[in-house]
């Protein structure tokens, strides 16, 4: 059976009182899964008193799983105060008001890296084409890598720099393929990238942009089989891999993208992430994707000033520079348990803070509030998400919902300082005094309030 990447749309019913929530999810998408289905992908897109509707990215027809599941948990037993390090996560493909265009939410990173140690980010955020400008102090990995992260099940070790394996999809137009090649030989000697290999695809990796009932960017994948044999073929050879190839979307979305003035949602992105999310669970290695432009004609044309969200995408012909950059110090994946006891090793055991727009709610918001780590979510950042944060089971003061970054900034600094960040307001609240009695709380994970029927 040929190997294939597509979406699916479920309804998971509330957990029961004093239910885990993660494992209630994991089971229940489980049982929605054939027996050669690999769940890599998840997230909420609404939920009531009733449940969550949900949409699951799935790789089908592979001969071999993962090392664990996507919903593979492990609970931290201590938290260091070491440093403050923080997780920014602006989610793929949910029309994100910032950081839902073309490395947009990079200014955002930037602030963020200034009131943390260490900031762990993704390609959404600060892809920007042939531009990225990332903090120092921040770690570009992929978004199913933030998950397990924060799931416990991996481990984050800093690198000096990757070998890139970089796959040229087929493309009918020799000038995009020279584009690609162009940009890797440009990295190479101007900012001493290592990229052993380049294999140009001369058939297969279909994928085709798509959008969910939900209204966000998603998709499908075939023909992933000839770039599996490819990865499996140089395992030896490279740390980390950059893809570059055609996305099937109807031509006139290039034209309507750059005229709906940030108004409508990025294609592209949504079906990257599906094939990043699979690469990276199977290989267990640094992965990001870029598109290739479909026709020369859609290159030459004109755009005009575009919202300045886009305006890197307007500028670029090859739209690879970003990840090469990205990926060259992308961080070493470490999943076996005892070198992720090693020092140099981040976990989530290291992990202070994430940093979230509201109303996201998928396994890195679900492991924060399982591993009790601060959750800050940004109102300004405005998505198409239907969710209200505060009816999951949160830990007292675990939870801060701001209206700004500006306020998240403020909100990381009073973390790090070890003060509560209410206390610089006003009016401050006199503390709570209960009389002796029963006092009836919600485990984390389990939802606050009884839910109803959708």
């Amino acid at each position: 059976m040929p190997v294939s990447i597509t979406e699916q749309e479920l309804v998971i019913p509330a957990p029961r009182q004093n239910q885990n929530g993660l494992e209630h999810i994991a089971q229940s998408v489980e049982r929605h899964l054939a027996d050669d289905e690999v769940p890599i992908r998840f997230v909420v897109t609404a939920s009531n008193k009733g449940g969550y509707r949900c949409e699951v990215g799935k790789l089908s027809g592979v001969s071999r799983l993962p090392e664990s599941s996507i919903f593979s948990f492990n609970r931290r037993r201590v938290v260091s105060a070491n440093t403050f390090n923080a997780v920014l996560l602006v989610p793929t493909g949910i029309g994100a008001e910032i950081g839902g265009h073309a490395g947009d939410a990079t200014p955002v990173a930037t602030l963020l890296a200034s009131v943390c140690d260490t900031l762990v980010t993704h390609p959404n955020v600060v892809n920007a084409s042939d531009i990225i400008d990332m903090p120092a102090n921040a770690l570009y990995v992929e978004g199913s890598v933030i998950s397990r992260l924060l799931m416990g099940t991996l481990g984050l070790q800093k690198v000096r720099n990757n070998r890139l394996l970089v796959v040229v999809g087929a493309h009918e137009d020799e000038l995009f393929i020279n584009a690609a090649i162009n940009s890797v030989n440009a990295a190479r000697s101007t900012y001493g990238l290592s990229c052993p290999r380049v294999v140009r695809l001369e058939s297969g990796l279909e994928m085709s942009s798509s959008y969910t009932a939900s209204g966000r960017a998603a998709g499908s994948v075939t023909g992933v089989d000839g770039l599996f044999e490819v990865l499996d073929q140089y395992r030896r050879d490279y740390d980390a891999i950059a893809i570059t190839s055609l996305i099937a979307v109807p031509l006139s979305y290039h034209q309507d993208y750059f005229e709906s003035q940030g108004n409508m949602v990025n294609p592209w992105g949504g079906v990257e992430a599906m094939l990043t999310h699979a690469v990276s669970t199977l290989y267990d290695v640094p992965s990001a994707h870029s598109p290739m432009l479909e026709t020369q004609e859609i290159a030459n044309s004109d755009p005009g000033i575009v919202d300045p969200r886009m305006a890197a995408e307007a500028v670029s012909l090859a739209l690879l520079q970003c990840i090469l950059k990205g990926l060259q110090r992308s961080p070493r994946i470490v999943n076996d348990p005892v070198e992720m006891q090693h020092q140099d090793v981040l976990t989530a055991e290291d992990i202070d803070c994430l940093v979230i727009p509201d109303k996201c709610i998928g396994l890195p918001t679900l492991a924060a509030l399982e591993q009790g780590i601060q959750v800050v979510a940004v109102r300004e950042n405005t998505n198409l998400m239907n969710n209200d944060l505060t009816q999951l089971g949160w830990a007292e003061g675990q939870l801060h919902i701001v209206d700004n970054y500006w306020e998240a900034a403020g909100v990381m600094a009073a973390l790090r300082s070890g003060i509560d960040p209410l206390s610089v307001r006003r009016p401050i609240s006199p503390a709570i005094v209960e009389k002796r009695g029963n006092v009836v709380r919600s485990r984390p994970g389990v939802l606050a309030t009884p839910m109803q029927p959708f």
